[in-house]
Order: C-alpha cells, then structure tokens, then sequence
C-alpha cells in the first residue's frame, strides 16, 4: 500500500485543532498528529493518508476549522512506521489534577500522592499532553472532590484517558464510546495496561447512538473531549442521557466557541458551574438541573 504524508507549519493549538477535526472524519487519514521541531520550536500538524491524499479536502476541512487557507506539503513515506507514535514518544509526563500521565518510555520514578496512567501514543488523541485533555482531569479532580458518581459515560474517548482517570478514581464502570475503532482498541488496551480493564466496557458509537448508553443511564457524569461544532449537536442527546444533578465536563473548545456550547447546554437544562482556561481552549463544567 502507497502511504503519503500531508503536514503544515501552524501554531501548536492550530496544529491540535486541526488533528481534532481530522480525527472526527474517517475517510482523510489514517492517522494525524501535531509536533513541535526540538531545533526550531516550530509546530506542524501531520497527516498519513492513503496515497494520494484528498488534498482539496484537507483544504477545506481546515479553512472550516482555522478561519482560513493552509498550504499543505505532500511526500511519500514508510507506511510501516506509526508516525503518531513518533512524534509523541519524546514527551515528558504530564500533571494535572493530581493524575500522573505518562508514556512507557518515561524512566524516572513516579511522583508520590498522584494516581498514575500510563498512557502510550498511539493512533488516537489523548495522551494528557493537551490543554483540551489537562482540562478534562483538572475537571474530573474538582468533581471527585464533591460528589461519588455511580454511573459515568466518557463519549469520544480517545485513549481512553478520561474514562481511565474516572475508573482508577472511582473504582466504579465507566462506559467508552467513540466513532474510531482504533480508539476503541486502544482504550480497551490501556485499560488493561492501567489494572481498570474490568471496569472500563468501551465500544464504538456514533455520538450517544448505541443500546449500552441507552441501556446504562441516566449518568450522573458525562465527559466529552471533542470539538465545539459535534459538542453542540450532541446537547439534545446528552441532556436526555444525563440525570438530575448531573455533571457534564466538555472540551475541545476554543474560547471565543465557549458561549455558543453554553447556550447549546443551557437550551436542555445544563447551567455552567465552573470554566477552566488554558491558553486557547476552554473546559466547561456544567450541571443538569
């Protein structure tokens, strides 16, 4: 199989975003990523596709996404080498709301008092190192100190790292959904490499459209860590999955997006209790009433 790769010099939230949104479609890429030059400082966003891209749609997707015109490089490349998986494998951990994220090649001792997950990159987001991802867990941590939910639901799982934090906190099931089967897997894998494999029952779904959500709920958690335009279609779906009293924790938002996904919420009975910022994004607290 002829693989190519797509990239373009952009900001690093740029970058971020524009892998969000190439991620919610499955017929760009096989992967995408976002990386930062350790020489230069400079950050590229990266696709692997199919040989040849859709290099109109690229275009277009990231006008929608950006605000405006991207130009794109193509060469070829060696479709043997996980790409995602190189361009993060350098990170170093991560902190946030008292989670320790971590990839296996991190050789240092793990810091005291923290709840450790070992999170590896991989063809899905979330390894902890965006502001989209420390929000959520900064999130998690205020809600756990108030409340002990019992029944939880992490849409759009990625990795599998929200639902991991819920799990090893609560010791309580957690329910993963995403509409990427590769996420699905992996989820399930670092669930396993986490000791919450028993607790974490993930699968694939379009939005909230699957019998175990419908089957499970109400919840009394939701998590959400996808982007403002599919965050806003799904407020009627999860309004009718959350129970009264609920916490809703949303993210993938750029801030100047955050109103628009308030009043979204706010339409089914959702206020905001609490917004965390970091840099361009948004994470947003909400409660069902």
């Amino acid at each position: 199989m002829s693989v190519d790769q797509l990239s373009a010099p952009l900001s690093k939230d740029q970058a971020y975003a524009l892998v969000d949104a190439v991620m919610e479609r499955d017929d760009l890429a096989l992967t995408a990523s976002a990386h930062e030059n350790e020489d230069t400082g400079e950050w590229f966003f990266e696709a692997t596709c199919d040989s040849p891209p859709n290099l109109e749609a690229f275009v277009e997707l990231a006008r929608q996404t950006l605000g405006g015109a991207v130009d794109f490089t193509v060469a070829p490349i060696d479709p043997e080498i996980n790409w995602v998986a190189r361009s993060l494998e350098g990170l170093a951990p991560v902190i946030a709301g008292g989670f320790y994220v971590y990839g296996s090649h991190e050789t240092g001792a793990i810091p005291g008092g923290l709840t450790a997950m070992k999170i590896d990159a991989a063809q899905a987001f979330g390894t902890g190192h965006h502001e989209t991802t420390t929000g959520c867990l900064e999130a998690i941590d205020r809600l756990l100190k108030r409340k002990k939910p019992r029944r939880m639901l992490d849409v759009g799982t990625g990795t599998g790292v929200l639902a991991i934090a819920l799990a090893k906190r609560t010791r309580r099931l957690v329910l993963a959904s995403d509409i990427d089967p590769i996420s699905v897997t992996t989820t399930i894998d670092n669930a396993e490499q986490n000791g919450v494999g028993k607790l974490i029952v993930a699968f694939e779904a379009t939005g909230l459209n699957h019998p175990s959500i419908a089957q499970n709920g109400p919840y009394d958690v939701i998590v959400a860590n996808i982007l403002a335009g599919p965050l806003m279609a799904l407020a009627p779906a999860i309004g009718k999955a959350a129970d009264k009293g609920a916490t809703i924790i949303l993210s993938g938002i750029l801030q100047h997006q955050a109103r628009g996904v308030i009043n979204a919420y706010a339409r089914q009975g959702m206020t905001l209790t609490q917004k965390l910022q970091r840099k361009d994004w948004t994470t947003l607290m909400l409660e069902m009433k």
